[in-house]
């Protein structure tokens, strides 16, 4: 369920972007092969996740969809981690809010 929802959220970003072309790069061999109509959906559930990401691929002018195995994907893997992490701890706005730097005192105004 997760995987789909971030391919369908990765497509509306694209398309939100402007993104003509899309390729994605996934570690989902089931997603991959289901995308290219290969492999069925058979849960019930990700039945509308997957037409929802047809939908949207149809509006782009290409896509790819091409499986990369976790193992070779390291990178990608361990930022993934890091923002499933920063969620965990109250997301982006709390990382941000702790990196604000305070106005300098005395400074005056504009």
């Amino acid at each position: 369920m997760a995987e789909w929802t971030g391919v369908v959220e990765a497509l509306l970003l694209a398309r939100r972007l402007g993104a003509e072309k899309v390729d994605l790069f996934l570690d989902s061999k089931l997603i991959v092969e289901q995308l290219h109509g290969r492999w069925r959906v058979k849960d019930a559930k990700l039945v509308p996740l997957h037409a929802e990401a047809k939908r949207l691929l149809g509006g782009f002018r290409r896509w790819s969809a091409t499986h990369v195995p976790r193992a070779q994907n390291a990178t990608a893997d361990r930022l993934a981690n890091e923002a499933l992490d920063r969620v965990a701890a109250g997301g982006p706005a709390r990382v941000a809010r702790a990196r604000r730097v305070a106005p300098a005192e005395g400074g005056g105004g504009t």
